[in-house]
């Protein structure tokens, strides 16, 4: 990676106008999450997610919003210079004021989580980091309308608001059908957790926990996962 950009085997990400960067957050939930025929990447800052998406799901047209216009501005140039330019639609819009009469078989999103501490005093960068930007309440009710009947929304948070996310979605009438747990090296709890979400109950959702790194370098699983991208 470089100062500005990412370069990926297929794509080239530039990040320089984000406040969110290029980041092993967005790579797992690109590379996990569900797809289908109509994705929406809520927040998709530089545009990874959802070119990630177009190149798992070919045929598949995603749908990518930020409320950010310098995110959205860059995310659309890194979707033009891609192969996927007639695949993905960049929109400059607050979720929670998004109109659409669609439904959608994948919901993607890397939600902001910070949800007691200090703002940063970087305003973009709050505005990506702090739920006050988008509540997990707001997130998962709008959702839950958006989603199709056997679509699937598919979020990466800390391991520490798992709770809350169940909660709002018990409150939404939805249910977490998987949970994967991430952890950086062994001998470390999980930081994070990828969270799979369905409208209707699975009898018993799975959980499986994997490791990012391992001998010093990253792990089977993850160079697995992440071979087909870099």
């Amino acid at each position: 990676m470089r100062n500005n950009h990412f370069n990926f085997k297929q794509f080239t990400v530039y990040h320089d106008l984000c406040a969110m960067k290029v980041g092993t957050d967005g790579v797992l939930l690109g590379a996990l999450a569900d797809g289908g025929k109509r994705i929406l990447d809520i927040g998709t800052g530089t545009g990874l997610i959802a070119l990630m998406m177009a190149q798992r799901f070919p045929g598949a047209h995603i749908t990518g919003i930020d409320i950010d216009r310098d995110a959205v501005l860059q995310a659309q140039s890194n979707v033009a210079a891609s192969p996927f330019a007639n695949s993905i639609d960049i929109i400059q819009t607050d979720f929670a004021d998004f109109t659409t009469t669609d439904t959608y078989d994948s919901i993607t999103c890397n939600p902001p989580f910070f949800e007691n501490s200090a703002p940063c005093p970087d305003e973009k960068r709050s505005m990506a980091r702090h739920t006050a930007s988008l509540p997990f309440s707001t997130l998962i009710s709008k959702a839950a309308r958006l989603l199709a009947d056997n679509g699937v929304m598919t979020l990466i948070i800390p391991t520490e608001s798992l709770r809350r996310i169940e909660e709002e979605c018990t409150f939404a009438s939805l249910f977490i059908s998987k949970r994967i747990f991430i952890r950086t090296v062994e001998r470390k709890p999980p930081k994070r957790v990828v969270v799979c979400i369905t409208k209707h109950r699975t009898a018993i959702p799975s959980t499986d926990t994997h490791c990012l790194m391992q001998d010093g370098g990253r792990s089977e699983w993850y160079a697995n996962l992440c071979k087909d991208f870099y």
